[in-house]
């Protein structure tokens, strides 16, 4: 199979598309470095030329509201038209676990506009929804910094390595379609601070974590299951444990 990776060169990106090969596919790595831009529609048609499948797992350069709906609305609109043109048998996109139910966060609402846009453009199509990746875990806690401290929501947590999302998205690019969403998140569902106060203390950072129920989450308000699956039994778990990543961190 042909597939091509739109944000290649990134996080997921690399993995995923050095996975792909290593199974035998053509998998070809498409962004701005190489000349395929979503955002203008440079190098769409081109680069889809044969493809079976295309995976989108771009992320925007800005997290500000009306730029990062921007972003996901006019790469997106390209992107699934000329998927359309090709004649793209699958159009996969990984979204974030809770992005419908967070609205109090721009970047959430954005991604839940190219979720719509996707499900509405007529591409059989797999929304790949995941929960937030154990690399991002210290930009978190910077995030929520207040003084010496750091104070997150009280809420639940169950981060999955990148490396298993990228895992995840190359099994389901060569199934069929599912038409619809589908969960991935790691093995552990623990509280938020569980996973803070671990990845502080592995850094030597010796700063207090407590969680607090008024704290946000990028000015989202949280409830205890507002960042992890619905359905835990329905989803599909990464294989790495954060101790593990830790460990190797």
């Amino acid at each position: 199979m042909k597939i091509v990776v739109i944000g290649g060169s990134g996080l997921i990106g690399r993995p995923l598309t050095a996975a792909l090969g290593s199974a035998g596919h053509e998998a070809v790595a498409a962004s701005p470095s190489t000349g395929v831009d979503a955002v203008t529609g440079d190098g769409l048609a081109q680069v889809l030329v044969g493809a079976d499948a295309v995976v989108d797992v771009a992320n925007a350069p800005s997290f500000e509201d009306a730029a990062v709906l921007d972003f996901f609305e006019r790469a997106s609109r390209n992107l699934l038209a000329a998927g359309r043109q090709a004649g793209v048998k699958h159009h996969v996109a990984l979204s974030i676990v809770g992005t419908d139910r967070l609205d109090g966060n721009g970047y959430f609402r954005a991604k839940v506009a190219q979720e719509r846009l996707i499900e509405t453009s007529g591409l059989p199509y797999t929304v790949v929804r995941a929960t937030q990746f154990f690399e991002f875990i210290t930009a978190i806690a910077e995030a929520c910094a207040v003084g010496d401290r750091i104070v997150v929501p009280d809420a639940d947590f169950q981060p999955i390595a990148a490396a298993d999302v990228a895992a995840a998205l190359a099994a389901v690019s060569v199934g069929p379609p599912a038409n619809g969403t589908i969960d991935i998140a790691g093995p552990d569902r623990l509280p938020f601070r569980a996973f803070v106060a671990r990845r502080l203390a592995a850094c030597g950072d010796g700063r207090t974590v407590t969680a607090d129920a008024a704290a946000r989450y990028f000015g989202a308000p949280l409830t205890r299951g507002s960042l992890v699956p619905d359905d835990e039994a329905a989803a599909r778990l990464g294989g790495t444990r954060f101790e593990t990543w830790l460990a190797q961190a």
